[in-house]
């Protein structure tokens, strides 16, 4: 077996338009770094729209039960709340992309920090539900600008070896997310009664978590290969002394040699203008519909099922084994449940760190569909087996269970992953915003339209539509996969890759 090094020298040479070398050089010692405290940290701070877009789609659907009757909120309010904050997101998702590209990851990562902050503080602070749904726009604008800045800022640092594994444990932060955005709830509603602020004290945690993520991101360094994308290659030297301490003299030799030389690696010719259009081009447009469809077939099921969990849990269990009639504890109760199924999120993410680098990006999608499929099976053949009630209680928690846990452990994780290394530096921010706006859509349509379809049709039709899109994300992903697995962010770009 030929060296990491040997390879990449090989895949540099069969580049259509080769790359200096210098830059070469610099990329290398990005890509055959081992982990270090900075690539740690790096990590770290760059979960807070992962972590967030969990807590905040758990609290949301845990405390809309509890305004409901403050605000005397009706069906299409309860509906447009869930879809602002959807909605939020695919406006976030494209220009935190687009504005990455052009001015930096760093400068954005901080940007979307200050605005959720504000944002959450206003949805706990809500005084009607005209704002409290303008607030929860904001928060998804705020989340949907940190999904793809933060996931290209983490796969342009991290090691090539690693950088599955690392990124996939950054989507599992969104398990994480849920599950404390599922303690919050359990602690705050054990002392609730209906009718006062707890809602707001859960909202207002959100807010918490944003503060640390902010103070630390100031100090971060930007993206070595932004900055070499840019010919920025002296402050991109500077940067990769902070990895390679030992090459500080060898490194300000080659930014002198490189001076203001763009690091081009693309299968589009160096010189051509790089946007919106790249991504609909010949070279690149299989790898869009790669990163997009599947995506949005992913979050049409997984944010419907996942921010009405509690409804449909508080729906399909028999009422006469709660045993509890009012709201607040209700909403407990559903709760309990939800952060019961939540657990497998955080097993399925556990277990895409070993999962998805051993099998590859492409098969665990396509593993993972296949679960989600099976989950929503087994919940309507509970419902099915009850007359459409709900009397088969295991068989329910296990079909979320099951849903849940392929749901992290395949596409969750690679829809994340796949964006950040289908496109060149110069575009890769916004190619990955454009792939999560296509998913958010996905998302706002599904939880703006299932309460109506679940009120008009009731619940098996739900989980039939689930099921089906699941099923059209493994078809897709099989249709317009693309080999890749093992290669450096630059070798992706290379010659044409066999389908």
């Amino acid at each position: 077996m030929k060296s990491g090094k040997t390879r990449h020298r090989q895949t540099q040479h069969a580049l259509p338009h080769p790359v200096h070398p210098d830059h070469a050089s610099m990329t290398r010692i990005l890509d055959e770094s081992p982990l270090l405290p900075i690539h740690y940290r790096i990590w770290a701070l760059s979960t807070g729209g992962t972590l967030l877009s969990g807590v905040s789609m758990f609290l949301l659907g845990v405390t809309l039960p509890l305004i409901i009757p403050i605000f005397a909120m009706p069906a299409t309010s309860i509906g447009l709340a869930a879809a602002m904050l959807m909605g939020g997101t695919v406006v976030g998702a494209l220009i935190g992309g687009h504005l990455a590209d052009r001015l930096g990851r760093k400068p954005i990562m901080i940007m979307d920090m200050i605005l959720l902050m504000i944002a959450t503080l206003l949805t706990a602070l809500a005084p009607d539900a005209r704002i409290l749904i303008g607030a929860e726009l904001l928060v998804g604008v705020g989340i949907g600008m940190d999904f793809p800045v933060g996931s290209s800022y983490l796969a342009e640092f991290m090691p090539q070896g690693r950088r599955g594994r690392m990124m996939a444990a950054s989507i599992a932060v969104q398990s994480i997310g849920m599950l404390a955005g599922a303690g919050f709830a359990l602690v705050l509603l054990q002392g609730a009664h209906p009718g006062d602020n707890t809602w707001r004290w859960l909202l207002a945690a959100e807010a918490l978590l944003v503060l640390p993520y902010l103070l630390g991101r100031l100090t971060l360094p930007e993206s070595a290969r932004w900055c070499m994308g840019r010919g920025h290659n002296a402050e991109a030297a500077r940067i990769l002394e902070r990895i390679a301490p030992r090459q500080k003299a060898m490194l300000a030799a080659m930014a002198q040699r490189l001076g203001k030389k763009i690091h081009h690696v693309a299968k589009t010719r160096p010189g051509r203008h790089m946007g919106f259009w790249t991504l609909f081009s010949p070279e690149y447009r299989r790898r869009t519909l790669l990163v997009t469809l599947p995506w949005f077939f992913m979050d049409v099921a997984t944010y419907g099922v996942g921010l009405f969990t509690t409804i449909l849990l508080g729906t399909m269990r028999n009422s006469e084994n709660v045993g509890i009639i009012n709201g607040v504890g209700r909403g407990l109760a559903n709760a309990l449940d939800s952060g019961k199924v939540d657990i497998f999120l955080l097993l399925g993410s556990l277990l895409s760190l070993w999962m998805v680098p051993w099998l590859g990006r492409i098969h665990m999608q396509m593993i993972g569909f296949g679960g989600m499929t099976l989950g929503m099976g087994l919940l309507y053949v509970a419902t099915e087996l009850a007359g459409g009630t709900a009397a088969h209680p295991q068989l329910i928690l296990s079909g979320f269970m099951v849903f849940n846990l392929f749901m992290t452990a395949g596409p969750n994780a690679t829809t994340f992953i796949l964006p950040t290394e289908m496109y060149p530096t110069q575009v890769r921010a916004f190619s990955a915003g454009f792939a999560a706006a296509v998913a958010k859509i996905g998302a706002t349509i599904s939880v703006f339209l299932l309460p109506v379809i679940q009120s008009a049709l009731g619940v098996t039709v739900i989980l039939l539509l689930m099921g089906t899109v699941s099923l059209l994300g493994l078809v897709l992903t099989y249709h317009f996969r693309v080999q890749g697995r093992g290669l450096t962010l630059e070798e992706h770009h290379g010659p044409a890759l066999p389908q």
